[in-house]
């Protein structure tokens, strides 16, 4: 916490704590403000606060004065003599009755109709009143026995540690109640001349010093409470007015993020109707159906747009896959699959575009791999993104290697590694993020939306498994893509088919086709 009153050295700070900047300076204002308007040197609040607690202390100790007064004023009679005890009595105690009244009004008060100052002075001069009534009964003349001379150190310092402990919260009443009271007694002490009498006189202001102290103390230790609560208050209303701030960004982001997804929904049929139509056609008029073109140069034209229809097509298909999977719709049509299988597949359909630009593909696979329970089509675009970005990236003359088997912990993996230009260590979240590309896609002649990667791992997520990227700038980039132990077919013991159940009364009878049919339901359970 800063030293009220001391400016904060922002420009200390590092770039990345610039909330706690404005906090800082937002608190060194309001300091300043608060110094300029208020009359005691603190916060208005804490001077309404530091007022409040000498009321309270007061009021709550207003039986305990009262005790104090009838036991010095009954002592003090056999000195005096009853008339002149019983009239100090009857002083101080309408003294201390105009004090409560005065605290119970202050109480009474809201704080915005409290003028601090009056208040402030109201109470030391009640204080003052009230150490001057004690000094008149201590300086008395007493006969000057021993007796006489203890009974008024002991009076002495029973009212300035009464007062000291009560008015701590206002070190002026403190001054203002003990003063007269310790100056009026030495003063006593040392008229009377002898060495024990000046002992005393020395001991009085001795013990006025270290009351002073105690209260000055006391009172350090209530502004600091009331700063940290301040400090306290402040933090909890910078916290709600952040978290009403992140609802309301929360919310907001929620109704974009409906509003794109009707927005696709939408789009998605009226850019797939006429992209059908452009599919169509080109590929008649690419193919010559109906006869061959006049001018040869409109069969590539057409093989052109009909190659950019599929490319088209595929964005599309990208993004609608994307949105579905960051809205949490996107449902994945679970059955026992071969992962071999499907790479070999993969592998299959893009040897041709690998061939073309000269790359050797080499697969390691392990045999006799048990199948997996996971969706298909979700597995098959996975190997699909990461074959085809190692072959868009890899340089002619270049290698890939698919390596498909058992993980450490009874899973299985899929690798694709390939010896391209790699990637930057600082750009590997750029690419993993959506529409992320990193430098070296930017510069291929090949370039993409950069949703491929992020549906591979979103895909992966939601079987379960990791994704994990390598790569080495001039080496090369290796994406491993592994499935769970619970996904092997293998681990997972058959269910036991349940007899049939006899329909309830009106319930319609099935047939085992139709049984079989509305009930879509995996013959594998997840063994223990």
């Amino acid at each position: 916490m800063p030293i009220p009153g001391e400016q904060p050295d922002l420009a200390a700070l590092p770039p990345e704590t610039s909330p706690v900047k404005r906090r800082l300076a937002a608190q060194y204002v309001r300091d300043a403000r608060d110094r300029l308007t208020s009359s005691s040197g603190t916060r208005p609040a804490f001077d309404y606060e530091l007022l409040r607690q000498y009321a309270q202390n007061r009021l709550s100790a207003s039986l305990v004065i009262l005790l104090l007064v009838a036991t010095v004023g009954f002592l003090s009679s056999l000195w005096t003599g009853a008339l002149q005890a019983g009239a100090w009595t009857g002083s101080v105690l309408v003294i201390h009755a105009v004090i409560i009244t005065k605290c119970k009004q202050f109480l009474d008060l809201p704080p915005t109709q409290v003028s601090y100052r009056v208040w402030r002075l109201r109470f030391v001069m009640l204080d003052l009143f009230y150490g001057l009534a004690w000094m008149f009964i201590l300086i008395h003349p007493f006969s000057s026995d021993e007796s006489s001379n203890t009974f008024m150190l002991f009076v002495m310092l029973l009212v300035v540690a009464v007062s000291s402990m009560l008015a701590s919260s206002l070190p002026m009443a403190v001054f203002a109640a003990t003063f007269p009271v310790t100056a009026a007694i030495a003063l006593d002490f040392i008229l009377h001349g002898s060495l024990r009498n000046y002992i005393l006189a020395i001991m009085a202001l001795t013990a006025q010093g270290y009351f002073a102290v105690l209260a000055y103390r006391l009172y350090s230790t209530t502004l600091a409470t009331l700063e940290a609560r301040a400090e306290k208050d402040a933090l909890i209303g910078e916290l709600e007015q952040a978290k009403a701030i992140s609802d309301e960004a929360r919310m907001r982001a929620e109704s974009a993020n409906i509003s794109k997804s009707r927005f696709l929904a939408q789009m998605s049929h009226e850019l797939r109707t006429p992209l059908n139509a452009i599919l169509g056609f080109s590929e008649v008029m690419k193919t010559e159906v109906f006869g061959e073109h006049t001018v040869p140069a409109y069969k590539e034209y057409s093989a052109d747009i009909h190659s950019s229809g599929v490319h088209l097509l595929g964005l599309i298909n990208e993004i609608l896959d994307l949105s579905r999977i960051e809205a949490g719709r996107y449902e994945l049509n679970e059955e026992s699959i071969s992962l071999v299988a499907i790479v070999e597949d993969c592998h299959h359909l893009l040897k041709l575009r690998a061939s073309n630009r000269g790359i050797h593909i080499r697969e390691m696979f392990e045999k006799d791999l048990p199948r997996l329970w996971a969706d298909e089509r979700a597995v098959r675009q996975v190997c699909l993104n990461l074959l085809s970005n190692a072959i868009k990236f890899t340089p002619q003359g270049g290698e890939i290697w698919l390596k498909v088997g058992w993980t450490a912990s009874g899973g299985q993996y899929l690798s694709v590694k390939d010896t391209g230009p790699g990637i930057p260590e600082e750009e590997i979240p750029i690419v993993l993020a959506s529409f992320g590309q990193g430098s070296n896609s930017i510069k291929s002649a090949e370039q993409g939306a950069g949703l491929g990667l992020p549906i591979a791992k979103s895909l992966i997520d939601m079987h379960g498994g990791t994704f994990t990227l390598k790569s080495k700038l001039r080496i090369g980039t290796e994406v491993i893509v592994t499935f769970p132990p619970e996904r092997v077919v293998a681990a997972m013991a058959p269910m036991t088919q349940s007899p049939p159940i006899a329909p309830k009364e009106g319930e319609p009878i099935l047939t085992p086709e139709e049984r079989q049919r509305l009930s879509r339901r995996p013959l594998f359970r997840a063994g223990t």
